[in-house]
């Protein structure tokens, strides 16, 4: 299993410095309304 997140360093550290996707779709839906330049990175969950 993947998530996609995001890091805005621009931000400190707290909610709005780190985001967490569980689809690839759900991260486009978040950047089209809050950061169209921005991208997220896939991240494999340890289990």
């Amino acid at each position: 299993m993947t998530v996609f997140v995001y890091v805005n360093t621009s931000k400190q550290v707290g909610p709005e410095h780190i985001k967490v996707f569980a689809t690839a779709d759900a991260a486009a839906t978040w950047f089209e309304e809050n950061d169209p330049e921005g991208m997220a990175f896939e991240y494999e969950v340890l289990e």
